[in-house]
């Protein structure tokens, strides 16, 4: 085996990419970077009619948003000669067959090997055709499909998540390669691909396994080295629920059109599943030097997008207003306040999509929470308060000046006030707030 480490991610462009591929993708990358080796994004297009471009741009737009940056591309839809080559030595070797039946003839085989208390595997029937047979099925049907013959003998590896695994190759049917339509499918065009590109490691769901025993046999029989398998846990909701039906929704476009932070995504994802915490990392390199996929377990992982918000708030808490100048921009913060507007909100948002909020609150007032045993103490607290503009001493000499008429202190004292003037009863110290504050809307409903 090359004492190169390569990995790869293997999408296919017939969507957006979402939280479970991201794993798939994050675990390759994190062990090629750590061992100093190679990380290939592979496209797999070879399905003409559901491919389509804007998703590989898609594709490139999302891992280059997480850093996650490849060596180089390589697309299946350019390698089709030597998938073809390949099914031709299998071929040579009587390790292909061609097949004829329909789904329905398929369906009622395994509904009768059911019923005998049998496991559902194809029958080989094709074997026993003679060219003549052939033929006529051709003449009657079309092309049939191309079979992988395995060998009826346990297929074993040590997974580098699950252990030791066993697959008795009997109890699976011979993989169908190669479609009717002469397409050729992810098993034959990943088997030539992971060979000839020397992929050292390969990670990918659990719902893989029996996959991966059938092209262990194909790596084998064509002369390739195998690779160091690894399945990781399937995703779960939160309540333990199927999430693949979720899938469409946790699009990774979708999350930072949220505004999640890519750290956030990350630091959850490279931990989500293993004995290690989930902690915040807001650098790489620590992800790369922590990850370890020995550490990983084979229980479903449950999975929850409540839990990126606050990664993202406390990413957001460590920036400096250089690193989110656009943002505060385009939230409409004047250049002139928009330190003390970072200062005063950094710690009390969850995503940058929250400034919008923050600033619309200082330069249009907030709608006044007076409650009615307060409503009275406000209305006498409002007339104390000077004329804007505010500076840093407005609250301190305001809240003094209303306790010394009112006798009201502590929570009784500045609570009412603080939702009067922001609508809200947490937030920033009010101190910093009243510089920011332009517009006290209570003023007219006090």
């Amino acid at each position: 085996m090359s004492a190169k480490t390569i990995t790869r991610f293997a999408p296919s462009p017939t969507g957006w990419i979402h939280v479970g591929n991201l794993r798939t993708a994050l675990m390759n990358y994190l062990i090629a970077r750590k061992a100093g080796g190679e990380f290939i994004l592979r496209i797999d297009d070879t399905d003409p009619n559901r491919s389509k471009e804007e998703y590989v741009d898609g594709i490139k737009r999302d891992l280059d948003w997480l850093g996650l940056h490849w060596d180089r591309v390589e697309r299946q839809s350019s390698r089709l000669e030597k998938y073809e080559a390949a099914a031709q030595q299998l071929r040579d070797m009587d390790r292909f067959y061609e097949a004829f039946e329909t789904p329905t003839e398929l369906d009622l085989k395994r509904k009768k090997q059911l019923n005998m208390g049998k496991p559902p595997v194809y029958d080989r029937a094709a074997l026993s055709l003679d060219e003549a047979e052939k033929e006529a099925l051709r003449a009657e049907r079309g092309d049939g499909v191309w079979r992988f013959k395995l060998l009826q003998e346990r297929i074993v590896w040590n997974d580098g998540i699950l252990g030791d695994v066993s697959i008795d190759g009997a109890s699976v049917s011979d993989p169908v390669l190669i479609r009717g339509d002469g397409q050729i499918l992810y098993t034959l065009a990943s088997v030539v691909d992971d060979t000839e590109m020397g992929v050292t490691h390969v990670v990918r769901g659990s719902d893989h396994v029996t996959n991966t025993g059938t092209q262990i046999q194909i790596m084998q029989a064509l002369g390739g080295e195998v690779p160091q398998f690894a399945h990781h846990s399937l995703l779960t909701g939160p309540q333990g629920e199927a999430l693949s039906k979720r899938l469409g929704t946790l699009a990774l476009k979708d999350l930072r059109a949220q505004g999640i932070a890519p750290q956030a995504l990350l630091s959850l994802m490279s931990r989500l599943g293993s004995s290690d915490p989930v902690e915040l990392r807001t650098d790489m390199q620590t992800l790369i030097d922590g990850f370890d996929i020995s550490r990983f377990g084979s229980a479903p992982t449950k999975f929850d997008a409540e839990d990126l918000k606050p990664l993202t708030a406390r990413y957001l808490q460590t920036l400096s207003l250089a690193e989110v100048a656009d943002a505060v921009r385009a939230a409409g913060v004047p250049d002139a306040q928009a330190t003390r507007f970072w200062d005063v909100t950094r710690e009390n948002v969850t995503t940058l999509h929250d400034l919008a909020g923050w600033w619309a609150m200082f330069s249009e007032g907030a709608e006044p929470v007076i409650d009615d045993e307060d409503r009275d103490f406000v209305a006498e607290a409002l007339e104390l308060l000077p004329q804007a503009p505010f500076d840093d001493n407005t609250w301190g000499n305001w809240t003094a000046a209303v306790k010394e008429k009112t006798g009201r202190k502590g929570k009784a004292l500045f609570m009412p006030l603080r939702k009067a003037l922001t609508g809200q009863q947490h937030g920033p110290d009010m101190s910093q707030v009243m510089p920011l504050l332009q517009v006290v809307k209570a003023r007219g409903s006090a």
